[in-house]
């Protein structure tokens, strides 16, 4: 299931980059420029994490989040300031806050921060569950048996494999670059071709092909991603 995501700043440009960014990794983006358009989209929309900017036009973030958490205590709250005071990191988490990052921001970063914070606030909604079973449409992977199914059908793997799809699966929806994947499944001293994850990329989706149509994305120029319904 998608996940919503209300992006409120009163930075027109932060706005949109940051908006453009969630969309591309597969998330439904709002926005809002004021905590009082913040309230009224929350209540409209129902997101299920909100990035919020501490210092806002009408008020401050830090209330916006706290009259959220009295309705919503599930809510996932990312704060993006400017500010990068110790204390103001504090007050952040202290008013209810789940995580903190400052301008200016990696996009990639501000992206895994989200995932995280999501898979904390929804773990029945997010490719995890509690049994050690990651699931992405029809596939799911056994991490303790390290068995790999997809419709009910076993997808005989080798060890290689099986941690790219994981990582996949974990970041599901997310585009990875050739050196993330490769740092995530080879290792940071791998000194090889980064070609390798294009050819494991074609072994993968020959044995996922045999039961279903092509989970795995290529994203020109950019890299891999887990999504449904693409005919590559």
């Amino acid at each position: 299931m998608q996940a919503k995501i209300l992006v409120v700043d009163d930075e027109p440009n932060i706005l949109d980059v940051v908006a453009t960014v969630l969309e591309f990794h597969g998330f439904d983006v709002r926005t809002a420029a004021t905590a009082a358009e913040a309230h009224t989209a929350a209540h409209a929309f129902g997101p299920d994490l909100v990035v919020l900017d501490v210092m806002l036009p009408d008020g401050d973030g830090f209330d916006v989040c706290r009259a959220l958490r009295r309705s919503r205590p599930d809510l996932g709250i990312v704060f993006l300031t400017a500010k990068d005071a110790h204390s103001e990191r504090i007050a952040g988490l202290t008013y209810g806050g789940d995580d903190y990052v400052t301008k200016p921001f990696n996009t990639d970063e501000l992206v895994a921060r989200v995932r995280a914070v999501l898979r904390r606030t929804r773990p029945g909604n997010g490719p995890e569950a509690a049994d050690g079973i990651l699931r992405f449409a029809d596939v799911e992977l056994d991490e303790r048996a390290c068995v790999v199914r997809r419709a009910g059908n076993p997808v005989p793997l080798s060890r290689t494999e099986f941690d790219l799809l994981r990582y996949l699966m974990l970041n599901s929806g997310r585009v990875l670059s050739r050196p993330q994947i490769i740092d995530e499944v080879w290792s940071d001293g791998y000194a090889g071709a980064s070609n390798i994850v294009d050819t494991y990329v074609g072994y993968l989706r020959r044995k996922l092909g045999v039961h279903g149509p092509n989970l795995i994305v290529t994203q020109r120029g950019f890299g891999y991603a887990l999504r449904e319904g693409d005919p590559e």
